[in-house]
């Protein structure tokens, strides 16, 4: 049930996405992302794992690897500095920047819609959600400590690993004890609870 209505909720959105950039009103796209900044103080990267158009179609593509067979291809070393992760905010940023001063139109939001689903197609989804996303390097300082996030009761957990396999942005590790999430890359998917049998990961 929680899977059905979270793929409504993204479809929904991927169409609006799709229909603002039909209609070249991508500001009114960036005005929601800013929403999704500003809640994730509070709950979380929920705009990544709900409405995020790019992360929607990358489901889709891991979904259709997986059935083909198709392994992912080991994610460079040089990509994953923070370099390369801050130096593609910063383009983001001066690119939009542009746009505003010069007044010259732009497809941004399409370029990077592109960028990360083709990256998709070739490595797992946590190059483009941990290293190259400029909206995601927003988002991990913003919900560093939300109020509400995905959680492992350390006294369920059976440490069998199933929610590491299935999470986009491996955002799930393990200590001494048990399994535990870092809020500041949980894109909140809640794809951990559909295979964690003892219950042990809720959101609260």
């Amino acid at each position: 049930m929680k899977t059905r209505f979270r793929k409504s909720v993204q479809v929904f959105f991927l169409g609006i996405f799709i229909l603002l950039v039909i209609l070249n009103k991508p500001q009114l796209w960036m005005g929601l992302l800013l929403l999704g900044v500003a809640a994730s103080f509070i709950f979380g990267r929920l705009y990544c794992g709900w409405i995020c158009s790019i992360n929607t179609v990358m489901e889709a593509v891991t979904a259709f690897k997986r059935k083909r067979g198709i392994k992912d291809r080991k994610i460079p070393d040089a990509l994953k500095r923070p370099l390369v992760r801050w130096g593609m905010l910063l383009l983001f940023f001066a690119t939009f920047v542009l746009v505003v001063r010069t007044g010259k139109q732009m497809p941004v939001l399409p370029i990077i819609f592109l960028v990360g689903i083709i990256l998709t197609f070739f490595f797992h989804e946590e190059l483009w959600h941990r290293f190259l996303c400029p909206y995601g390097s927003i988002l991990n300082r913003s919900s560093r400590n939300p109020k509400y996030g995905m959680k492992v009761d350390p006294d369920l957990c059976i440490s069998c690993g199933r929610c590491v396999k299935v999470c986009p942005a491996l955002a799930i590790e393990k200590d001494e004890v048990s399994h535990f999430i870092n809020r500041e890359d949980c894109l909140v998917c809640m794809k951990c609870t559909e295979v964690c049998t003892p219950n042990a990961i809720t959101y609260e």
